[in-house]
């Protein structure tokens, strides 16, 4: 599918099945979402662009690559995106964060914005947006739509699982957010669920119901 990478290393698969196990407990399913979060950020950021500078090891001076430019911007979609958050800090520490406020109406299934805060210079960074379900894509278009008024010019999705439907409408919204998924389930349900899926990230994630 063209402007989705599907991560299929199998620290990441097997780490995935995992936590669609019912029984896996709230303690266990936070730590896998960390632990993914952390596998995710190496295959996203694997093509960022480097420069060469001059440095001195103990036996010699050399040139050397590191990243260039202004450090990342990680966007977690509250509440279940900062799910993914430390893995990646513990990753890229000297990322800024964004945090994006939403919940899905009940009724409506549309995204309903309650706080929004993130750094002024958006439009010099690379701003990953975090949200382990893309199911409807209402939010995940909310936020991108927000990130981009404030001038966020260079940004990429990252979730856990997606739905069909929800990829087909965040490229129809977005065509330039690539995204980032450790699978394609099969379909999304009448409560916009995806299906088979692992049930509610946020509610597995804090032992809420």
């Amino acid at each position: 599918m063209q402007g989705v990478t599907i991560v299929d290393h199998p620290l990441v698969q097997h780490k995935l099945t995992l936590m669609r196990a019912k029984e896996r407990s709230t303690k266990g399913f936070r730590q896998l979402l960390n632990e993914i979060g952390m596998l995710l950020c190496y295959e996203v950021t694997r093509d960022l662009p480097m420069e060469h500078i001059t440095i001195e090891t103990p036996l010699a001076e050399m040139r050397a690559p590191q990243i260039a430019g202004k450090k990342l911007v990680f966007a977690p979609i509250l509440r279940a995106g900062v799910g993914f958050l430390d893995g990646m800090l513990d990753l890229v520490p000297s990322a800024r964060v964004a945090h994006i406020g939403l919940y899905r109406d009940p009724e409506t299934l549309q995204a309903v914005e309650y706080y929004f805060k993130a750094p002024s210079d958006l439009a010099d960074r690379l701003v990953m947006v975090l949200d382990p379900m893309l199911a409807t894509a209402n939010s995940a278009i909310a936020a991108i739509d927000r990130l981009k008024q404030r001038g966020a010019k260079d940004l990429r999705f990252v979730c856990l699982l997606a739905a069909p439907e929800g990829v087909a409408k965040m490229q129809e919204a977005h065509p330039d957010v690539r995204i980032w998924t450790a699978a394609i389930d099969e379909r999304l349900n009448d409560h916009g669920y995806i299906v088979p899926g692992l049930g509610d990230a946020g509610d597995r994630m804090f032992g809420t119901r």
